[in-house]
């Protein structure tokens, strides 16, 4: 069934509510078709004196049902906002140079995506190479001259088929794909160009790239140049067998000169994100020991010589996994952010270990789901420029100085603008399997009465190794606006809770995170204002397969919806585009090796108790939980006759689902017509 034809079925919640304008004015609540005026700021970076920052303002384009990417300036004292770059191109990962009188950043359009510099003072770009593929992870040189990035470096290998001349006029078949590597696509991408990603650099006035890393290896960012121009930092894992070990990398420095490559870090495990001290003598990067194999650990913050000697963890007491380490100008401490109990924090991590949390509420990247995220840069001072998190409202640009936070936009203030938004809060759960405490948030409906009962949707996220917390999200939005209270949670299994509460589920997925979904349930019911026969369910990805589980364990849900589902474990296993992770982590056994365990944890394996009517959603081009999960579980749903509908979304792949704002809209529509269908 196609996504219009089920959210065309959409009718008025009897507990108040509508996803469409009425017929007497503007809505009072969030509707489907707001989704299309949302706007959103990433990507901030601080220039270097502190004064400005740049960053990306998202901006969803009803005429192209796509976000429009534009690069804007913020005056950090002032707020006052000037369009960098704005036009019909996507411009993106905007990068001061040292001295700040220019920008490089990457633009994307029709044919393909270049990198340009622009010079403030002039107000004028220009395009510094004609590159055959797209760039990545630009960084500038210490002296302004040079630009470093990565990017693909095709090799199609030896052709396995001998060419057949083709006649002249002749209009022959597409030939055929030969594929022999082992990762050779990627959800978002599709089927990977033959190639293997390196390391370049340019004149930062325009020339010639040229290549300074080689091999049939992959070459990682976030890159860096050394203190003395000499060098650039970069992470990579030139194992034989690199390709079979997704969870390895090292930190290399490669001589920009010779070519040469120096390997700074050496253990089991992933080692990344390089950054250099002010003054050149350390090197701070992420990462952690991997000997254990296990389904999550904690990303550690680690600083070493500049030679890679003397390394030593800040952040080994901190059961807590940190990422994107900056400097602070004075090259005494960093810049972490790291998610705890589902809000995320900005802290500061002196040499000797000693943190301090400056302030909490980075929020911000997709808009359909309120997981964890945001980005930040420091610049002079201390200043710091985030996004910030708001469960009324997507990531706006804000800053910290002087211990005092201020937003510099109100980037959907006349969307917003005397519309009801659902109310989000803290909701206490105890665990019925083991009294742990689970994180969780209630949302009510616009206009809530508490003398009445409402219908509850349980949202579960995916992963299953992430975390939601309070912040925007359209789905949340639009199920509250239809009339519904919304519970969603961190069980079990959930990052930013330690180690110890992540590898609750590590070879043990699903377990006991079924207990706690129902004691979220279980804890809105106890506050008097939910109706517990007018029960739904839905999630995405590891959600959607806790969805089909749960609807296998209980009968207590009227209704429920799958979204991207894991069905079958051996199936999942060897169709996704993750399969060399997924096996060797998350069961440790092959699936010929241990069927039975594979089995005992599919969702397929309970499908002959599933009485719930539920609904099987999956983006067309998804390589992550591939449509053949989906397909499998609408099939048995079909035989066993439980009442069951398909959505493919077209083109959709996993992690886009709901990038497109008619599609993301029509989703949450066709989720709430399927609960409405059976209320």
């Amino acid at each position: 069934m196609r996504l219009a034809v089920l959210a065309a079925a959409i009718v008025l919640s009897a507990a108040g509510g509508a996803l469409a304008q009425g017929g007497d004015g503007p809505s009072r609540t969030f509707s489907a078709r707001d989704l299309f005026g949302l706007q959103q700021a990433g990507d901030p970076q601080v220039r270097p004196d502190g004064g400005a920052i740049a960053y990306v303002r998202a901006a969803n384009d009803i005429m192209t049902d796509r976000a429009r990417r534009s690069i804007w300036l913020a005056d950090s004292n002032t707020g006052a906002q000037t369009p960098l770059v704005v036009d019909d191109n996507t411009n993106l990962a905007p990068r001061w140079s040292p001295d700040g009188s220019r920008l490089a950043y990457v633009s994307a359009g029709p044919n393909g995506a270049q990198i340009y510099v622009r010079w403030i003072a002039s107000g004028r770009s220009a395009r510094v190479a004609n590159l055959e593929q797209a760039p990545n992870d630009i960084a500038w040189s210490p002296d302004g001259k040079t630009l470093a990035f990565t990017m693909l470096t095709l090799d199609e290998g030896r052709s396995l088929v001998p060419p057949i001349k083709r006649p002249e006029g002749a209009k022959w078949a597409e030939p055929l794909k030969v594929i022999d590597k082992i990762t050779y696509r990627a959800d978002g991408e599709g089927f990977l160009k033959p190639g293997y990603r390196h390391l370049f650099i340019v004149s930062a006035d325009g020339g010639q790239p040229r290549q300074i890393t080689f091999g049939k290896f992959d070459d990682a960012g976030p890159i860096e140049f050394t203190r003395d121009g000499k060098a650039v930092l970069f992470a990579t894992n030139r194992a034989d067998n690199w390709e079979r070990d997704p969870q390895e990398s090292e930190i290399y420095a490669v001589d920009i000169a010779t070519g040469g490559l120096t390997r700074l870090t050496n253990r089991v495990g992933p080692d990344a994100g390089a950054t250099v001290s002010p003054d050149g003598s350390r090197i701070a990067y992420v990462g952690y020991d991997d000997a254990r194999r296990r389904g999550y650990e904690n990303v550690r913050l680690y600083v070493m010589d500049r030679d890679g000697k003397n390394v030593r963890a800040l952040t080994a007491d901190l059961d807590r996994s940190v990422s994107a380490p900056q400097w602070a100008p004075d090259g005494k401490s960093l810049y972490v952010s790291y998610d705890d109990q589902g809000v995320v924090h900005l802290a500061r991590i002196s040499l000797d270990g000693k943190r301090q949390v400056l302030f909490s509420g980075l929020g911000g990247g997709g808009l359909d789901r309120p997981y964890t995220g945001g980005q930040f840069s420091v610049g002079k001072g201390g200043l710091v420029a985030f996004t910030d998190a708001n469960p009324e409202r997507p990531s706006d640009l804000a800053i910290w100085r002087g211990g005092k936070t201020q937003r510099l936009t109100d980037l959907n203030a006349d969307l917003l603008a005397g519309k009801q938004m659902a109310r989000v809060e803290a909701l206490p759960v105890v665990s019925s399997y083991d009294k742990k405490p689970i994180g969780a948030w209630i949302a009510y409906p616009p206009g809530f009465d508490p003398s009445k009962k409402y219908p509850l949707i349980l949202e579960i996220h995916g992963g299953p190794f992430s975390a939601y917390g309070p912040s925007f999200a359209t789905d949340i939005q639009l199920y509250a606006a239809a009339g519904y209270i919304v519970v969603y949670s961190n069980p079990r299994g959930s990052t930013s809770y330690g180690e110890a509460f992540a590898n609750e589920i590590d070879r043990n997925y699903p377990s006991h995170d079924y207990d706690d979904l129902m004691s979220v349930v279980d804890a809105a019911i106890a506050k008097g204002v939910v109706d517990d026969k007018r029960l739904y369910v839905t999630g995405g990805s590891g959600g959607g397969a806790l969805t089909a589980w749960i609807v296998g364990k209980t009968d207590r849900f009227r209704a429920a919806a799958t979204q991207k589902p894991v069905i079958n474990w051996t199936s999942q296993m060897l169709t996704t585009d993750a399969y060399t992770f997924m096996a060797s982590y998350w069961f440790g056994k092959m699936p010929w090796e241990d069927p039975q365990g594979y089995w005992a944890r599919s969702p397929l394996s309970l499908v002959g108790n599933v009485k719930t009517p539920t609904l099987v959603v999956v983006g067309e081009n998804d390589d992550r939980t591939p449509p053949s999960e989906a397909d499998q579980y609408f099939a048995a749903l079909q035989l066993r006759g439980v009442p069951t509908a398909l959505v493919r979304v077209p083109g959709a792949s996993h992690g886009g689902i709901a990038a497109r704002p008619s599609q993301s809209a029509s989703k949450a529509g066709a989720i709430l017509a399927w609960f409405e269908r059976h209320r």
